[in-house]
């Protein structure tokens, strides 16, 4: 009887072992850049996102500033066409223990047309701890790898 109980701990274990790592499997956290080639000089007008927090916008100042970006902020009513170079972000905040940023996309375009883009999204990470972060690092990692620091 005892050799019977030790056949089924096995495939118990197993399945566990898989049913635990399909659960992690789901709980991702993705981030892509599409890098922007921005001449060096040329300004980046901000089409400015009201629905965004304003420390999120202060950090990407910051980040363009410190990259040797020269920026303008443009109204929300700003078409990306209206600035040869044009930056629009959209970041997203919730909720799961406390507050943190789980969604941010940065989009170039020259000339009205996509140029590149940056988007970090923690939207399904489940029971990661890894979407806990302090968000102007991130912000300033997307920056940076969206448009590299411009060289003197």
């Amino acid at each position: 009887m005892t050799k019977a109980i030790l056949q089924w701990k096995v495939p118990i274990r197993t399945a566990a072992a898989l049913a635990i790592a399909a659960l992690l499997s789901a709980c991702t956290i993705t981030q892509q850049v599409n890098p922007a080639k921005v001449a060096a000089g040329a300004e980046v007008c901000v089409v400015e996102n009201t629905e965004v927090r304003s420390g999120f916008v202060e950090e990407l100042k910051r980040s363009l500033e410190a990259n040797g970006y020269r920026y303008r902020m443009l109204p929300p009513s700003a078409q990306v066409a209206d600035c040869t170079i044009t930056m629009t972000y959209l970041a997203r905040w919730s909720w799961d223990l406390t507050i943190y940023m789980s969604y941010a996309r940065l989009q170039i375009f020259e000339n009205g047309t996509p140029a590149g883009d940056a988007v970090y999204d923690s939207t399904r990470g489940g029971g990661n701890m890894g979407k806990f972060i302090d968000a102007e690092p991130k912000i300033r990692e997307l920056v940076t790898q969206l448009l590299p620091p411009l060289t003197s």
